[in-house]
């Protein structure tokens, strides 16, 4: 290529193009992706859902994705416009996948867990599943869920590719629901391990079942002297020290229970067998005299019997084997609870569509952005295996042979893999390899897929090319184990910084950046040769230097908005001085 100066002749003239060669595209060549495997996703901030469906569907989109991440939007969108969306996309012949609302599955809040929560976040996402049927009866129309919206994660950060010890880690109060951030300290007195997320949270049970034992011995041993004392003082001292007494063994029969209870929980939970059989033995001893004192707690004789219980309760506490685990690893605890909620959701619709001889939308799971709970293809791979265990588990005990109950569970319950959250990995010291490495492990399972281009700083959308996830890649390994789905377009940040009134759409960029092929043969040319072919000025970004521009400061061939000093008309003239007869 001739080179003068600092310019090229290629700068200035870009010359032809071989309609057989795609050039520099993000596509796993020689598989490039088409158009038709592209879909757009709407704008969930609004709950009419037929203009943004059709604003896809103009920009020549043959798949949208209804996009309802927010579930009080989601709430407000009639089910006429679910019908009349399908109707549309019907007579167009397109396709239509659907997000769901960003719930957490687990149940919990910042405030905690409860089981009721669990359940009517159940409830809320079964809600989604019915609705969605309604854009796609007739087919098995993808379902995007997230694996946790609210639940921090735990992601360990790396540092010139190695990984660094955690700073910080989340816990939950199994019995109380309560959630706890813990800091993983330095341990610097002589003797002491070295910290780590395990050894803090089992170091933290032990303390804390430690000190609840103490508490409750010392109030025994309180209760019991004052009650000793009052049987050898006058009548008058004697009701007071009396009543101190009884306070303080009422007091520790309430923690017994709950160390009871707390303590069979933990072992029925771990499987424990050992402990379970000694605490029953308790159980056995204590039960006539607990029945009595229930009957009458008020009674005189039943303060000897608290005295005895106490006293048996703690002989028995220390006879375990362990602690009580109370206090779990929050994504441990999440993790037992989101499978749950996901599960029950995969039975129900098995029930409510598969049973009934109807086609059931799939489940598919989606990987949130890093930070969130389940967010690593490590993580998300976990959730989706044991969802699928425990959803054969269950229609298995419905009559449901082992075989089909399997077959079910893989066509069912999938994943959404989000390439630009898990691109946010680097953020966290992980380096372009590790996010391919993610994207091969959790590939098998996958049956969707959202395309998101970002700097793996923040939670940016993106049309693909334009920040740094590593697209090429991560599309040949999901094509290597089978993805043939559909590849659905988040780019919320195009939309609301380059989209002008939402005119330019991010499906263009998109088909440049993946060098798609603009006829559905499959064969050249192609989306990325169209700036070449066109010899235009600006593709992609929207009208940088608008027309009127060119008319009034004379880049272009019309003359009649230019000054006159610089050869524009005048007035009530129709010559120019660069055209046409001479001025008057």
């Amino acid at each position: 290529m001739v080179k003068v100066g600092d310019y090229k002749i290629e700068n200035l003239y870009q010359g032809g193009y071989s309609s057989l060669d795609p050039s520099q595209n993000l596509s796993p060549i020689p598989n490039p992706i088409s158009a038709k495997d592209l879909g757009m996703s709407t704008d969930a901030r609004t709950a009419n859902i037929i203009k943004q469906a059709s604003q896809n569907l103009s920009a020549g989109a043959t798949t949208i994705e209804i996009n309802q991440v927010f579930p009080e939007v989601f709430d407000a969108v009639p089910k006429e416009q679910l019908e009349e969306t399908r109707r549309l996309a019907n007579l167009l012949g397109v396709d239509i996948t659907f997000h769901a609302p960003v719930v957490e599955p687990s149940g919990m809040t910042q405030q905690g867990f409860t089981e009721a929560n669990r359940e009517a976040v159940e409830r809320q996402m079964m809600q989604a599943i019915q609705k969605a049927a309604l854009l796609k009866p007739d087919g098995n129309i993808p379902v995007t869920f997230h694996s946790s919206a609210t639940v921090p994660g735990t992601i360990i950060p790396k540092a010139d590719g190695k990984e660094k010890k955690p700073e910080e880690t989340y816990v939950i109060n199994s019995y109380s629901g309560e959630i706890h951030k813990i800091p993983i300290k330095q341990r610097t007195w002589p003797g002491e391990k070295e910290a780590t997320p395990q050894k803090e949270i089992q170091q933290i049970n032990e303390d804390v079942w430690s000190s609840k034992l103490t508490n409750l011995g010392y109030h025994l041993q309180w209760g019991s002297r004052y009650l000793e004392e009052a049987k050898q003082i006058g009548d008058e001292d004697a009701s007071i020290t009396k009543k101190i007494g009884k306070n303080y063994l009422v007091d520790s029969y309430r923690q017994l229970k709950e160390l009871y209870n707390m303590a069979y929980i933990s072992a029925e939970k771990n499987g424990n067998k050992r402990d379970i059989e000694v605490l029953n033995n308790l159980y056995k001893n204590i039960k006539k005299d607990a029945e009595s004192i229930k009957k009458d707690p008020h009674d005189d004789r039943n303060l000897q019997r608290m005295q005895k219980i106490l006293q048996e309760g703690l002989t028995t506490f220390e006879k375990l084997s362990a602690p009580p685990k109370v206090f779990k690893p929050i994504d441990e605890f999440a993790e037992e609870k989101t499978v749950e909620t996901f599960s029950n959701l995969a039975v129900n619709t098995y029930n409510d569509f598969i049973k009934k001889g109807k086609k059931a939308p799939i489940i598919s799971i989606e990987n949130p952005p890093i930070g969130g709970a389940f967010s690593t293809g490590d993580d998300l791979k976990r959730i989706v295996e044991k969802t699928r265990e425990e959803f054969i588990n269950k229609i298995i005990k419905q009559g449901v042979p082992k075989e089909e109950a399997k077959k079910q569970a893989e066509q069912l319950i999938g994943v959404t893999w989000d390439v630009g959250h898990i691109n946010m990995l680097r953020k966290h010291g992980y380096s372009e390899r590790d996010i391919i490495e993610q994207t091969d492990k959790i590939a098998p399972l996958v049956k969707h897929v959202h395309l998101s281009d970002n700097f793996g700083m923040e939670h940016t959308e993106l049309p693909m090319g334009m920040g740094n996830v590593p697209i090429k890649e991560m599309m040949k390994k999901l094509g290597e184990k089978g993805f043939e789905g559909k590849k659905i377009i988040e780019a919320m940040h195009w939309w609301q910084h380059f989209s002008e009134g939402g005119k330019i759409p991010p499906l263009q960029p998109t088909l440049e950046a993946f060098g798609s092929p603009v006829y559905s043969e499959g064969v050249g040319p192609y989306w990325n040769q169209i700036v070449g072919f066109q010899q235009g000025y600006f593709s992609g970004y929207g009208m940088m230097l608008p027309q009127v521009n060119y008319n009034t400061w004379g880049a272009g061939f019309s003359m009649a908005s230019l000054p006159i000093e610089l050869g524009g008309q005048m007035p009530g003239q129709d010559g120019s001085r660069m055209s046409g007869r001479p001025m008057e």
